[in-house]
């Protein structure tokens, strides 16, 4: 007896949603020195589609590097991080935000929950999402669904983030393959590439965005005792991620501590050469 054809297992992929501008999270992107394509997800949001070489290249396992990514993204920065991610047997998210510990979830590639109930709850409360509306449809994620497979549930999870104001591009869609991904994101029109360029470009442009927006005065580069203190916690947080990525050869969390290291020196080496009065 003829059996259907299963759906094609998807190539490991991700997208890394920030819930600001896309002129604050460029110079915050360009730390993780990784080429991105930027472009703006709808109100107060952003998207960065990644080229992937820690997964692609050196095989290491792509929710492990978009954690260390978000993580890195989200400390220190007034916005949280979203991080979707897929491969041919599980698909997930992982929100970070500030210090605060990364909170997640996993689907199988048939859709079947593979987290805890809990953690969306916490998603919804850490966003500002209604908690009853929005509470009852991401709940509904974490409930069996024969029909619906893991691409599918991360869709259902963007849908829900639609009334908090993202939108992203047409066809920037999870399961995507990533030069297709890359080739969407390349033809918005405010799309922008995310390399990096050195120390010295990177804190003039976090300068110019905290002089052009009058961000809040305790953003790393402002001088004052609070940025002061942002800055050693950085060291101090990005000193176990590293000797964790160390001892666990893992590309992903290497790259979250060094950012945190550098990041958090330069600031407080700023911090302490330009006081403010």
């Amino acid at each position: 007896m003829p059996t259907e054809p299963s759906a094609p297992a998807l190539a490991p992929g991700a997208l890394l949603l920030c819930r600001a501008e896309p002129e604050a999270v460029a110079p915050a992107a360009q730390l993780l020195r990784e080429r991105m394509l930027l472009t703006r997800a709808g109100r107060d949001w952003s998207v960065l589609v990644p080229e992937g070489r820690p997964w692609r290249d050196g095989g290491e396992p792509v929710d492990r590097v978009l954690t260390g990514w978000a993580t890195a993204l989200a400390v220190g920065a007034p916005w949280p991080v979203l991080a979707l991610w897929w491969d041919a047997e599980r698909s997930g998210y992982t929100l970070a935000s500030g210090f605060r510990r990364p909170v997640g979830y996993v689907w199988l590639a048939n859709g079947t929950p593979a987290g805890e109930d809990e953690a969306m709850r916490t998603f919804a409360a850490r966003l500002g999402l209604d908690p009853v509306l929005d509470v009852q449809s991401l709940d509904q994620l974490t409930k069996p669904d024969s029909a619906a497979d893991a691409r599918a549930r991360l869709t259902g999870l963007l849908a829900v983030l639609t009334r908090a104001g993202l939108t992203l591009p047409t066809g920037l869609t999870p399961g995507e393959p990533a030069d297709r991904l890359r080739e969407i994101a390349r033809a918005q029109p405010d799309a922008r590439p995310v390399e990096w360029e050195g120390w010295q470009e990177t804190v003039r442009a976090e300068l110019e965005v905290v002089a052009g927006h009058h961000l809040a005065p305790w953003l790393p580069w402002s001088g004052d005792p609070r940025a002061r203190a942002l800055a050693l916690a950085q060291i101090l947080t990005g000193l176990p991620l590293t000797a964790f990525g160390l001892r666990r050869r893992s590309g992903g969390w290497i790259t979250a501590g060094a950012l945190l290291l550098g990041h958090g020196a330069l600031g407080l080496a700023y911090g302490l050469s330009h006081p403010r009065d």
